[in-house]
């Protein structure tokens, strides 16, 4: 077992994998099949209780500003106490840890409607909920994130990986849109018990896997000093802390699109709510298509991070100019496709670059850095929209993305002792990274 700096890595994230992947080749392990089955039915209510619970936050005060303590109370716990989520999903059995909070964050969805359909529920209820929900996502996140590799193996996880992402955007095309059905049809208590009812799939799911078929993975002791292990692990390895920065960058600079989309159009093309759902949806088509795509290939390599990153920047640059709501609203698509491609290269890196008994522990620093983004970013965001309008909101912030990759891509090449090799082939332009020669392979050269 691996625990220290100077100990042996874990493979390399651009190792390849025995076999390609088709795209649901995953779904042939019978444990995850159960898993990713459950959680479709699960992802798909807490996109709904998302729409109910800011739109009930929105009915109680009159408020956009409550209904941003709302959120931000969801995403607290885990500034606050995710590396410690991690240290305890390491000395867990991932299993029952996931058995216990998805019990906990549908029992709060079902505490919601009770309270909504009896007519009690006042603000802070919701507050109180949110931040229950966040306290359960601190373990949750990692255990999700590392449970993945028990189910399939190295060999199938950025299949499985993708899957998860596909899973993920598919319920947020569809959540919403069954929310407002449900908010406008019977109310949004019953939106929030159909969210509480939805965990009981991933709890069957979880019931009904074959322990035996798990690839084992030797969980973490009970001692002292795990969470800084955890963090001295993670800056002794330059392909993970480069990897979780290259997303910190991405996320906290690239992802604001709450802000961006409704300044779009609201400001820019006058168009209001309608336009404001089309650029969302027409993002989750290209992220879900993205995911799929992902879920195609066989390995997680970090040229495909790194050039997924500077597309993906440079595509945020070019819609902050586009002249037109239907250009725009195109380039939304590409957009999602190549954030998704960043955030499931990462994810697989991340997880296939560490020891398995460390897994929990940098699987909850790459949520916290991910997921953490946002409170930062968004103001920062708003600021610059608010001060340049949002044309230059965007482009600053797809810039930030963009040169974050090419830095980090130019030096993670210095640490793999790589170089840039230009050419042609076939009489178009190539552009690699290939290795250096040594100093002995040139002598002999020579």
């Amino acid at each position: 077992m691996s625990t220290g700096p100077g100990a042996p890595s874990a493979p390399a994230p651009t190792a390849h994998y025995p076999r390609k992947s088709s795209m649901f080749s995953s779904l042939r392990v019978r444990n995850y099949r159960l898993f990713f089955l459950g959680q479709v039915v699960s992802n798909i209510g807490t996109w709904m209780q998302r729409i109910a619970q800011d739109w009930l936050v929105l009915s109680l005060t009159g408020s956009a500003t409550a209904v941003g303590v709302t959120t931000a109370l969801q995403f607290l716990p885990m500034l606050l106490f995710g590396l410690y989520g991690g240290v305890l999903v390491d000395r867990l059995s991932k299993r029952r840890a996931l058995l216990f909070t998805q019990s906990a964050m549908g029992a709060t969805g079902i505490a919601l409607a009770v309270l909504t359909l009896s007519g009690h529920v006042q603000v802070w209820h919701v507050y109180v909920a949110a931040f229950a929900v966040g306290l359960a996502t601190v373990v949750d996140n990692p255990a999700r994130q590392s449970f993945v590799s028990e189910m399939v193996g190295p060999d199938q996880l950025q299949n499985a990986v993708s899957l998860n992402s596909a899973n993920f955007q598919s319920a947020r095309l569809i959540g919403p849109a069954v929310a407002g059905v449900m908010i406008t049809g019977v109310g949004t208590g019953w939106a929030f018990l159909a969210n509480g009812l939805s965990f009981v799939a991933p709890l069957v799911g979880l019931l009904m896997m074959r322990a035996r078929e798990l690839h084992v993975v030797e969980r973490a002791p009970r001692g002292k000093g795990q969470l800084r292990e955890g963090l001295q692990y993670v800056a002794g390895r330059p392909e993970l802390i480069w990897t979780i920065a290259l997303v910190g960058f991405v996320s906290t600079f690239g992802f604001n699109f709450p802000v961006y989309l409704s300044a779009f159009a609201d400001d820019v093309f006058h168009a209001g709510a309608g336009s404001y759902s089309l650029f969302n949806t027409v993002m989750a088509v290209g992220s879900l298509a993205g995911a799929l795509l992902a879920a195609r290939r066989g390995t997680a390599r970090m040229r495909v991070l790194v050039v997924g990153a500077v597309a993906f920047g440079t595509l945020e640059m070019v819609a902050a100019l586009a002249p037109s709501l239907w250009l725009f609203a195109l380039l939304m698509a590409p957009i999602g496709m190549f954030g998704m491609t960043v955030n499931v290269t990462a994810n697989t890196s991340v997880q296939m670059g560490t020891d398995p008994a460390m897994r929990g522990r940098v699987m909850a620093l790459y949520m916290m850095v991910f997921m953490g983004g946002s409170p930062i970013g968004a103001p920062i965001a708003g600021w610059v929209t608010d001060a340049y309008g949002v044309r230059a909101g965007l482009a600053v912030g797809g810039a930030i993305a963009a040169a974050a990759a090419v830095t980090i891509g130019l030096v993670l090449a210095r640490v793999g002792n790589l170089r840039l090799s230009v050419g042609w082939n076939r009489g178009h332009p190539h552009v690699r990274f290939v290795p250096r020669e040594a100093p002995e392979q040139l002598a002999a050269a020579a």
